[in-house]
C-alpha cells in the first residue's frame, strides 16, 4: 500500500486494477492464440511489465502530488476556502453579514416555493381524483404575492444601501494615496500625511525561475511585491484610483475595496484597517498578456513604526533624487538601465531581449534600438498606439528613461554596435 502524507491517497486500487488490465491480456492471448514462437510471448510479456511499472510509476507520482503540503497564505487565500474573508476593516465584515443575509433570505425563499409546488403536485395528483379550481382571479392572493415580494426586496436593499454609501464616503480620509494601474504593475503615491511627496512602483517579486517552473513555488507565489503599500493602523486611508493605459482593478478582499482603474478618471474608495498585517489582492479587470502578475500588498503597521518608515522614505526620496544635468558615466547609466528593465520591461521583451514572436517585438537586432536615439527616446516617452507599448514618461525620470536606452543599446548582440550608443538623461529632458 502506498498511503501519501496528506491526502491518504489509496494505491491498492490502481495496483489492482493494472494487474486485472495488463497481466490477464497475456494469458488470454498465450491461451487463444498459442503463442507458436515463444518469444513472442516473451516479448509481449515484457512489454507488458514496462507498462505495469509505467502505471504504478504515475500511481507514485500522483501520490507524491497529495503528500505536498499546501498552507494558507497570510493576508491572502486560505487552503479549500469556501466563504469570505473575515475582513479587517468594518466594510469587509459587512459585506460578509450581508452574504449571509441574502443567502439564508434567499434559501428560505427557495425551500417555501418548492415546498408549496411539490406539495401541490403530490397532494392535488389527478390520481387521487382531484378536480382543478375554476376560478380565474384572487384578490388576496394577487395581494399577498405583491406585497411580500415588495417587502423582502426593500428588507434587503436596506441594509445593502447602508453599506454601499459607507463604502463611497471617503470624506475626512486621514491619508489619501494615488494609486495608477499600469501593464502590470501599480504606481503609488501619498499626497499628503507624514509620507507626502513619497511615490514607487510596486512589481511582481516572484522569481522568474518560479513563474516557469525552474524553482518550487515559494508560499507568496504571485502574490509578493518589492514595495508594498505602507498604511498606519485605525486611519481613514482614501484611496484615489486611476490608470495610465487600460482599464485595470484594484481590489483587496480582506480589507473590502475594489475599485476599478479607468484611465483620465480617478475613482475613490476607502478603508481603516482595525489590525497590523499584510493583506493581498489583485487586479481583478482582465488587462493584458500579464494581468495574472498584477498582485497588491497592503501592509498596515502601527503609527510609530508608520512614522518611522514615512522618514525614511523621505530621506531616501531626498538622497535619491536624480539630477538629469549630472555628469553620468556610461557604465553607471547601463548598470542602472540593466535594473530598470528587469522591472519593466523584461515581462514583455524577455530578458534575452528576442521578445515573443507575433505579440512583442524583439530588442536584440532592432533597427530602433540601433538606430538614432531620437526615434527610442520618443517610442518610450509617448509609446506607440495601437501597442502594448505605452508611455513610461509619467512612470519613469529622465535619468532612469536614459539608462534603460544604454542598457538595450548594450546589451545582448547589440553591444553599442549601434548609432548613438550613448544616451544622457539630458537628452531625455530635452525631448520631453
Amino acid at each position: 500500500m502506498i498511503r501519501a502524507n496528506s491526502g491518504y491517497l489509496e494505491c491498492d486500487f490502481l495496483l489492482q486494477i493494472q494487474e486485472f488490465i495488463f497481466s490477464r491480456p497475456i494469458i488470454f492471448a498465450q491461451s487463444v492464440f498459442g503463442y507458436p514462437n515463444w518469444l513472442d510471448a516473451t516479448c509481449f510479456e515484457v512489454s507488458m511489465k514496462k507498462l505495469m511499472g509505467l502505471l504504478g510509476a504515475c500511481a507514485m507520482f500522483f501520490a507524491g502530488i497529495a503528500s505536498a503540503q499546501v498552507k494558507d497564505m497570510p493576508g491572502g487565500p486560505a487552503v479549500n476556502q469556501l466563504n469570505l474573508f473575515s475582513g479587517a476593516t468594518q466594510i469587509a465584515r459587512d459585506i460578509v453579514w450581508l452574504h449571509w443575509l441574502m443567502m439564508i433570505i434567499c434559501i428560505v425563499i427557495f425551500i417555501a416555493v418548492f415546498g408549496v409546488m411539490f406539495y401541490s403536485i403530490w397532494a392535488h395528483r389527478k390520481s387521487r381524483g382531484v378536480k382543478p379550481a375554476t376560478f380565474h382571479e384572487h384578490m388576496g392572493v394577487e395581494v399577498a404575492w405583491t406585497v411580500i415580494p415588495f417587502i423582502i426586496v426593500i428588507a434587503m436593499a436596506l441594509p445593502a444601501t447602508r453599506t454601499v454609501v459607507a463604502m463611497k464616503d471617503t470624506s475626512g480620509a486621514d491619508i489619501t494615496v494615488k494609486v495608477t494601474g499600469y501593464q502590470w504593475k501599480w504606481g503609488y503615491e501619498y499626497i499628503d500625511g507624514a509620507a507626502a511627496g513619497v511615490k514607487f512602483l510596486s512589481n511582481l517579486s516572484t522569481p522568474r525561475a518560479q513563474i516557469e517552473n525552474k524553482e518550487p513555488k515559494g508560499p507568496f507565489y504571485l502574490m509578493e511585491v518589492d514595495n508594498p503599500l505602507v498604511v498606519p493602523v485605525g486611519k481613514k486611508i482614501r484611496i484615489a484610483v486611476t490608470a495610465g493605459d487600460v482599464i485595470h482593478s484594484w481590489m483587496v478582499p480582506e480589507l473590502g475595496v475594489k475599485q476599478d482603474a479607468i484611465p483620465g478618471f480617478i475613482r475613490n474608495v476607502w478603508f481603516r484597517a482595525d489590525k497590523i498585517g499584510s493583506f493581498r489582492g489583485q487586479c481583478s479587470e482582465l488587462c493584458g498578456k500579464d494581468h495574472a502578475f498584477m498582485p497588491i500588498v497592503v501592509k498596515v503597521v502601527s503609527e510609530d513604526d508608520f512614522a518611522k518608515w514615512s522618514a525614511e522614505q523621505q530621506k531616501l526620496l531626498a538622497a535619491n533624487a536624480d539630477d538629469p544635468n549630472k555628469e553620468w558615466a556610461p557604465a553607471e547609466l547601463i548598470a542602472r538601465g540593466e535594473k530598470v528593465y528587469a522591472a519593466n520591461c523584461v515581462a514583455c521583451h524577455q530578458g534575452s531581449g528576442k521578445g515573443i514572436v507575433g505579440a512583442f517585438p524583439a530588442l536584440d537586432g532592432s533597427k530602433v534600438v540601433m538606430g538614432p536615439k531620437a526615434d527610442q527616446i520618443q517610442v518610450l516617452l509617448k509609446g506607440r498606439q495601437g501597442t502594448a507599448m505605452q508611455s513610461f514618461a509619467s512612470q519613469l525620470n529622465d535619468v532612469e528613461i536614459a539608462s534603460v536606452i544604454d542598457y538595450t543599446r548594450s546589451a545582448w548582440g547589440n553591444a553599442g554596435k549601434g548609432q548613438d550608443p550613448v544616451v544622457a538623461p539630458t537628452d531625455i529632458k530635452a525631448a520631453r
